[in-house]
């Protein structure tokens, strides 16, 4: 099984980078707030509604700090959800809970957003823009059936809330269930992580995505979203972007080779790959400027890209990747090789 041990290298946004955030929308004029963030005065872990404990912490401002947070947070969620630099920012929104995650590359915020008219909350994420980051979302807005939300300014990023069972959630209290079509979710896997590995997105271990149910008229449909793009290209081993090779999702890996046949699944993984292919054609043009961007400048270290040249040219019994000079060179390749014929 894949194990990473390491935290990511940190690669801010490049001067193409952002141009291409400037013409596809992704820049905004929101305020610059990451770093002010940590200014928070305690801490106390985060419970869930049932009680149990998280990765997250509960964080509280001295008042004159949360008086110039609070309205810059719901400026930033009004500019994420509707849009343009000149709304306004309703005065019904407040802002009534910020959590800390310590975990992972990002170390985020969670903004939690209530109406007052009708208490309903919604999340949004301040996080370091990294470039890795900013290139796995992009990437899963081109190519997967989601639409991805995010702003960025200089090194603040805004991430939308990605609504779903998170995946160790999903693994430990969904599989066996009486009433789980594990055929339509078996199914959903096999196409997550072919989307998954065909962009060369890495590290969907359980806690990196969550699974979406949404009933249909006779059935249950499920998509699996990942919630996590750091590890977007970045890891030398091969295994990392193939999920199965993590121990955590070993039941769905069962769950799979119990329901689905060989030939079903490369029925399912050549179906994927012709959805890719036909977003990929629709998309080309922003694609070819992303990877472009990408390829530009340093994404992983030496050792690490010449450990995933070697590996892909293995997997896919080939020398092309030889000669790929960067990391965008090689998910290009990547690409162009498992969607040939499409």
């Amino acid at each position: 099984m894949v194990v990473i041990s390491k935290r990511k290298k940190f690669y801010s946004l490049s001067d193409e980078l952002v141009e291409y955030l400037q013409r596809y929308g992704r820049e905004s004029e929101i305020p610059v707030i990451y770093d002010d963030m940590f200014h928070f005065s305690e801490a106390y872990p985060y419970v869930d509604p049932k009680g149990n404990e998280t990765l997250w912490h509960t964080v509280v401002y001295p008042a004159h700090e949360m008086a110039e947070l609070r309205p810059k947070l719901a400026q930033i969620y009004t500019r994420l959800k509707i849009g343009g630099e000149k709304v306004a920012t309703p005065d019904h929104l407040s802002v009534d809970r910020i959590d800390f995650g310590e975990f992972g590359n990002s170390k985020p915020f969670r903004v939690r957003i209530t109406n007052q008219f009708n208490d309903n909350s919604d999340y949004f994420y301040v996080k370091r823009a990294d470039a890795s980051r900013v290139y796995g979302l992009e990437f899963e807005h081109i190519f997967s059936p989601n639409r991805i939300n995010f702003l960025v300014r200089d090194s603040t990023l805004i991430e939308e809330h990605i609504a779903g069972v998170p995946g160790d959630v999903f693994i430990r209290e969904y599989i066996g269930r009486d009433d789980l079509n594990e055929v339509r979710v078996a199914k959903e896997f096999v196409k997550f992580n072919e989307r998954s590995f065909i962009r060369l997105l890495g590290d969907m271990r359980s806690v990196n995505y969550v699974i979406d149910a949404t009933p249909d008229f006779e059935e249950v449909q499920y998509r699996v979203r990942p919630i996590d793009f750091d590890q977007q290209s970045y890891e030398g081993n091969i295994q990392v972007y193939l999920s199965q090779f993590f121990a955590d999702n070993q039941p769905v890996v069962q769950l799979v080779t119990r329901k689905l046949n060989e030939e079903t699944i490369r029925q399912y993984q050549r179906e994927e790959q012709t959805i890719i292919a036909r977003r990929r054609r629709i998309a080309q043009q922003r694609l070819d400027f992303l990877l472009h961007c990408m390829s530009m400048q340093e994404l992983m270290l030496p050792e690490k890209f010449v450990e995933l040249v070697n590996g892909l040219n293995e997997y896919h019994k080939t020398t092309v990747f030889n000669g790929c000079r960067s990391t965008g060179d090689l998910v290009r390749m990547h690409i162009d090789v498992v969607l040939s014929g499409l």
